[in-house]
């Protein structure tokens, strides 16, 4: 991915604050009760850096994976962490409904389906930003350490940098924080900055 200036992360600022009113509404009306997202930040690291960012090698997380297809294609992660996905299911349904066990399938089916809203909230800013086409696959979710999740899924991209939005939800008294995984394919990087209009920087 070819260096970002500024004039690149405020763009993609305006499209994650946009989608971030989008994944608001949704999730309120999923949830039943007031949620507020917070204002995201951006970044763009190496790879070698992106477990770090979102929390550490072993910490275990929920991760879900996207196929982009359409103008932008690319690879794109949701990740949670353990403890604040286990927040969401609780807002969710009582306790007993999944024994606390992200891996049971209701757990499972239950963390895809919010992971497809939230990434479908910003992948519709972004669709309407620069007004390109943007396709997902089906969602793949997975319950473990960050490291294997992100390994796995940086396998199958052709590049070396990945753009990270870090965002959180107030959900009453939940706070609970999440990560947008951006893994643009080579041909992508230049297209998606121009639809952004900021190609010439």
């Amino acid at each position: 991915m070819q260096p970002l200036g500024d004039r690149h992360l405020d763009a993609l600022r305006e499209v994650g604050n946009i989608g971030a009113g989008h994944a608001a509404t949704s999730l309120s009306l999923l949830l039943q009760r007031p949620v507020r997202i917070t204002v995201p930040t951006v970044q763009v690291l190496a790879f070698d850096h992106v477990v770090d960012a979102v929390g550490g090698a072993e910490d275990v997380v929920v991760g879900t994976y996207f196929r982009i297809g359409g103008d932008y294609p690319g690879n794109l992660f949701f990740i949670i962490p353990a403890c604040s996905a286990r927040a969401v299911l609780r807002a969710m349904w009582t306790e007993g409904d999944f024994g606390d066990d992200l891996q049971n399938e209701m757990a499972l089916s239950a963390l895809g389906e919010i992971g497809n809203i939230l990434t479908s909230a910003y992948l519709i800013s972004l669709s309407d930003f620069t007004h390109g086409k943007v396709e997902t696959s089906v969602p793949a979710v997975a319950v473990d350490m960050a490291q294997a999740i992100l390994e796995v899924g940086m396998l199958t991209a052709d590049a070396d940098q990945c753009l990270i939005v870090h965002t959180g939800a107030h959900i009453e008294e939940l706070d609970v924080w999440c990560h947008f995984l951006l893994v643009p394919d080579p041909d992508s990087v230049l297209p998606l900055l121009t639809a952004l209009g900021v190609q010439g920087e």
